[in-house]
């Protein structure tokens, strides 16, 4: 069906370019996965007795709701590795973006995630396992880094907030599906973790093959010099012969663009620090929430909290499904109440939430704050015959929700710097990433309950930021996101003050 847009941009959606939205966000499905399936494998007996038999000797003989038996530094690099390796992989993504294109990119992405799956899964060494996690961060590195831009790229401007979020929805379909399979995988004799890592290669091949159907972005062609390319691409997604008024816009802010040699020296100019702020604290706050914390170690933290093993396994399974169904809600929103209003709901109620958990929790623990004394037992569980099954679930529902850590970066940078931005988004998710999954069980072992009190105080401190500082991109052309965005807010029009395009940058 056709459509003009309140910018004069024609387009309609076709075969062809939802299922480009779909493959490419396929991306986003092999991210999930490794988030999902990496809590489930460290729980399993199995996996624990060759890899780290001591973390294994620890769990046999602590108590079930013990907070430190799975506190391993090499069984949180198992997870960990993975990020640090994506931090430095986006930045020659950056480069391989603007200098290849976002296509290429997304190809790559999924050899690396491909090999990745082959090494963990045929694992027989420790080094093999770290080896393979390094190339899934890599792969996700790169993944990361050009499938939020390429599906914000070619949305028409009317669904870009809803296409980009697709990323998200199968980031988040993908933890479901890993949970879904650890917990099949979990009742297996022999093997189940070879299974659960190598099953990563299914959402690596898809996206190899749809790498190789989709379209480059008009914009990422004209870039490269490419326009003719840049306009047939352009009409082949927009569904239209009369792609003038677009094109022109892309091709304006190209030409801009060919004028700055050097987008991370820009970036760090007056004018651009609102841009790469507010792409980069998002990134702070979606880890520091605690939603991926919990994505991560699912299992494992519910095992923590008192239930028992397959229990666990059900338990992640539930977050994930709502985590699912609260995406679906963000696609269906997103265009239509806008980006701020969305996070700031989502921050009301991710703050709501946690302190529901808190008084879960300190209802069973009458001594919240004091360390573990050894294997003993402190209070009632979650998982035992004291606990409320109606409390169980609300507790597991109200952990999930998350901020748009992938949307808002990719739609406030302009072109110039916008892969060169966006890298740094990518860096400081994987970074922090790095942080909390390398430290999370070290956090659960000494702050034991306190650590929902922390996730909290930051859930609050988003909120404010999103209050004051963080700008409404809702039906705002990329191109045009400087002038009607940044020169236009209270707070960040005084970096503008004194803008003049640099020619020589």
């Amino acid at each position: 069906m056709s459509s003009v847009d309140k910018n004069n941009y024609n387009s309609r959606v076709t075969p062809y370019v939802f299922a480009c939205w779909i493959l490419a966000a396929f991306g986003g499905l092999m991210f999930g996965y490794d988030i999902g399936i990496s809590g489930g494998v460290t729980g399993m007996d199995e996996f624990l007795i060759k890899f780290f038999p001591k973390v294994h000797e620890r769990k046999m003989h602590a108590a079930e709701n013990n907070y430190c038996k799975y506190d391993d530094e090499m069984l949180q690099l198992f997870t960990s590795s993975l990020y640090i390796a994506a931090l430095v992989a986006s930045f020659f993504a950056s480069k391989a973006c603007s200098l290849l294109g976002r296509r290429p990119t997304i190809l790559m992405a999924s050899t690396f995630f491909i090999a990745g799956a082959i090494f963990c899964g045929a694992a027989t060494a420790k080094w093999m396992l770290i080896f393979g996690r390094i190339l899934f961060g890599i792969g996700v590195g790169f993944g990361n880094e050009a499938v939020p831009l390429f599906l914000s790229e070619i949305a028409p401007i009317n669904h870009r907030g809803a296409v980009n979020i697709l990323f998200q929805l199968l980031v988040t379909i993908g933890i479901l599906v890993a949970n879904l399979i650890n917990y099949g995988t979990s009742t297996m004799k022999e093997n189940g973790w070879r299974v659960s890592l190598g099953l990563a290669a299914v959402p690596g091949v898809i996206l190899f093959i749809g790498s190789l159907i989709i379209t480059e972005t008009p914009p990422s062609l004209v870039e490269r010099g490419k326009e003719m390319e840049g306009r047939a691409a352009l009409q082949k997604i927009r569904g239209v012969d009369n792609v003038d008024a677009e094109f022109q816009q892309i091709v304006t802010g190209c030409e801009q663009a060919k004028q700055v040699k050097q987008p991370f020296k820009k970036l760090f100019k007056k004018s651009g620090f609102p841009a790469l702020f507010i792409a980069t604290i998002i990134q702070v706050f979606q880890q520091f929430t605690g939603i991926n914390a919990i994505m991560f170690y699912a299992p494992v933290l519910f095992q923590t909290l008192g239930f028992k093993s397959d229990a666990s396994l059900l338990s992640a399974v539930i977050t994930g499904l709502v985590n699912v169904g609260a995406t679906f809600v963000s696609i269906y929103a997103v265009d239509k109440v806008g980006r701020r209003k969305l996070l700031l709901q989502a921050s009301v109620q991710m703050f709501i939430s946690q302190n529901l958990k808190i008084v879960g929790v300190g209802r069973n623990w009458s001594n919240l704050g004091n360390p573990p004394e050894g294997n003993r037992v402190i209070g009632q569980g979650l998982g035992s015959s004291g606990g409320d099954s109606s409390l169980h679930i609300r507790d597991v529902i109200c952990m999930v929700v998350g901020p748009m850590g992938w949307l808002i970066p990719s739609e406030i940078f302009p072109i110039e710097t916008r892969t060169a931005g966006f890298a740094f988004a990518v860096s400081t998710n994987m970074i922090f990433t790095f942080i909390i999954a390398q430290a999370f069980l070290s956090m659960l072992c000494h702050m034991r309950a306190y650590i929902f009190f922390f996730f909290s105080a930051w859930i609050l401190i988003m909120g404010l930021f999103v209050v004051f500082l963080l700008p409404e991109t809702k039906g705002v052309p990329i191109e045009l996101v400087e002038e009607r965005v940044w020169k236009q807010h209270p707070v960040w029009k005084k970096f503008f003050k004194d803008d003049v395009k640099e020619t020589a940058d």
